[in-house]
């Protein structure tokens, strides 16, 4: 790379992802203690396989993988189909099972669809300034999105489905998409809510948003998980029990504890001022990134940092709204820090992506 680029990179995104992976690999091997480290030991080999990904990420231009993500869209597309026809897990087909290892396609599928989004909105955009706002490109541009979104609902796998959401807004208004086109799809997401409650989602889903609202409803059903992680977290008060001494963590009544409710064990048993520390670092993290978005050296590098600042932010508020009793549980896996090689891996690609193009940078182009 040249010397320029790597002066260019915004190193200080790395730093915070490294600081995360760290508290995370130290949260679980707190909590796979009575697993023999299981988890643990499958998260390092995981950082192994995805540091040298890393580093391709963001090496390769960025401008080449946009060029090559509807080939890579179509690979995406074949999997979350095949993934449908695989034995359950928990209710949802959602992983490939290669022999101790699972592979979630929709967790690189992200990556596939921000990139080629992000692709097509800067294309239209270059017929002239409003062109994304033209009902017809709109509507034909989120068929790139609408595809992957409802196989995934299929699996099923809202939460996921949900961070698309979150980097196709982020997308289209860095774009400049006009207002009123963000307040009627706020309206409408109003309107269908109630509707999507009474007629759509199962009775799983209806479950965890009735539990939401009311967790004492069922503290020994549906409630208990809400309730013991909201139990972990105010049990560690300001410095916490100490690692490996937490009660809800080490007596098995956290659960999962590795994935969902990794937050509530560094709560727990690190304390306020570590679990506070983990949300200051995603503050930086997306707040580097949305400047990486900013002075992109064009709209599709611009496009696609945006895209993936929706991404980390939905990813971040959710999960750590729900292990709180803030948000309903959805089953999404905090960034960096909960076990998951398929999560791990596509968030570190994602982060190499932005460092890719704040090393491509020249200036900032917000449409206004």
């Amino acid at each position: 790379m040249r010397k320029k680029t790597l002066k260019n990179i915004e190193w200080s995104i790395l730093i915070c992802t490294l600081l995360l992976i760290a508290i995370g690999l130290v949260a679980l091997y707190s909590a796979t203690l009575n697993t023999e480290f299981e988890e643990f030991k499958k998260q390092l080999i995981w950082l192994a396989i995805s540091i040298p990904i890393l580093i391709v990420s963001i090496v390769v231009n960025y401008e080449f993988m946009a060029k090559i993500s509807p080939v890579l869209y179509g690979i995406s597309i074949i999997l979350l189909i095949a993934v449908l026809f695989t034995e359950p897990i928990s209710g949802a087909t959602s992983w490939f099972n290669v022999g101790s290892f699972s592979l979630q396609p929709s967790e690189f599928a992200k990556i596939v669809v921000v990139l080629l989004y992000a692709l097509v909105v800067s294309k239209i955009q270059k017929k002239g300034k409003d062109e994304i706002s033209r009902p017809t490109r709109l509507l034909l541009s989120l068929l790139v999105v609408i595809v992957p979104v409802l196989l995934i609902v299929k699996q099923p796998d809202y939460g996921t489905a949900m961070a698309f959401m979150f980097a196709v807004v982020a997308i289209l208004f860095v774009a400049g998409i006009k207002k009123r086109y963000i307040f009627t799809s706020i309206l409408l997401v109003l309107i269908a809510l109630p509707l999507l409650y009474f007629f759509v989602l199962p009775d799983h889903a209806k479950t965890r948003i009735d539990v939401f609202l009311n967790p004492e409803s069922d503290p020994r059903g549906a409630g208990y998980n809400i309730l013991q992680s909201k139990l972990a977290i105010g049990a560690g008060e300001m410095f916490g029990m100490g690692l490996t001494k937490g009660n809800q963590t080490q007596l098995g009544f956290l659960y999962p504890k590795t994935t969902d409710f990794i937050f509530s064990v560094i709560g727990e048993e690190l304390g306020f001022v570590v679990a506070a520390s983990v949300i200051v670092l995603y503050v930086l993290l997306i707040t580097k990134s949305i400047y990486v978005a900013k002075t992109a050296k064009d709209d599709l590098g611009s496009y696609i940092a945006a895209g993936i600042v929706g991404i980390l932010i939905f990813h971040m508020t959710e999960n750590i709204g729900m292990t709180m009793g803030l948000l309903p549980i959805t089953g999404v896996p905090l960034p960096f820090v909960s076990y998951g090689g398929s999560s791990l891996l596509t968030n570190l690609i994602l982060i190499g992506i932005l460092l890719n193009i704040s090393g491509r940078r020249k200036k900032a182009i917000f449409a206004e």
